[in-house]
């Protein structure tokens, strides 16, 4: 079985409080973005394989989500021996998603393959063991999150008809960091009534607090927003903890050279029509 875990951008993040168990709690809404994936392959084998193609992943196999979300099904489901391939696409350390996407399409595509009818409840279950934001993509649609990322809340949100930039910078965020730095406190507008708005309303309120923190340290991640805006966003952000910068349009930038503002260093960099 052949699916295409999809990468998600983060509409608005707040961290609220900290957790006594080492955790945040946070407020966002996760959007799925159809217009760019990864590739994963399932089938039943004699033995255990997995192999990787395309973006280099800095981990080994052994703590590869995929293969963390078979062992932990073949544990309570007692599967048998799957030969897995990932090919990676979305950039690693984006904020984007992409390894805890990959996690769940693999826990997706096992409850297809041996045909274990799990529903999404159930799936999800699985999902959280594996990552806070893991979750999500099991239902795969747009949805606000809090406690650590876990509870779901579905939303009608719409934004086909607009353009998404995405600008991934060659530079590292360290999540851990990212959120030794931030201050937890309650977001001054409410995100879902913000979300309401039109898109061309968002940039005062719709605020993802680790950009307070990352900017100063990165000022490339901030020049590529403030770019993003000089070539007519109605909205820019960074995805998640970076560092990622997105921005939604209505007609196609003029230009896609966002990321020549950051000499030296190689970016990801795409348009996409939602």
């Amino acid at each position: 079985m052949v699916s295409f875990p999809n990468a998600k951008i983060n509409l608005g993040l707040n961290v609220v409080s900290r957790r006594n168990d080492g955790f945040h709690n946070i407020e966002t809404v996760f959007f799925p973005l159809a217009e760019l994936t990864d590739a994963l392959e399932i089938v039943e084998a004699d033995r255990f394989s997995f192999e990787t193609t395309g973006v280099a992943i800095d981990i080994s196999d052994d703590n590869n989500l995929c293969v963390r979300a078979y062992r932990l099904m073949k544990e309570k489901y007692a599967l048998p021996p799957v030969a897995m391939h990932l090919h990676k696409n979305i950039p690693t350390g984006a904020g984007l998603g992409g390894g805890s996407s990959d996690a769940s399409f693999t826990i997706r595509a096992l409850n297809t393959v041996f045909d274990l009818q799990l529903n999404s409840k159930e799936m999800k279950h699985i999902a959280m063991q594996l990552g806070s934001d893991c979750a999500f993509f099991i239902d795969n649609v747009p949805s606000k999150a809090s406690g650590r990322g876990e509870i779901l809340e579905a939303l009608a949100l719409d934004l086909s008809g607009l353009y998404l930039a995405l600008v991934k910078p060659d530079i590292h965020i360290s999540t851990k960091d990212a959120y030794r730095s931030v201050v937890p406190q309650p977001a001054e507008y409410n995100l879902v009534e913000t979300l309401k708005l039109p898109p061309a309303k968002w940039k005062y309120r719709l605020i993802n607090v680790f950009e307070q923190s990352i900017f100063p340290q990165n000022p490339a991640i901030a020049d590529i927003k403030a770019q993003m805006y000089l070539h007519g966003a109605l909205y820019a952000s960074m995805s998640g903890s970076g560092s990622t910068i997105f921005g939604l349009f209505e007609k196609p930038p003029k230009t896609a050279g966002f990321a020549d503002i950051v000499p030296g260093i190689s970016c990801f960099e795409k348009i996409y029509l939602l």
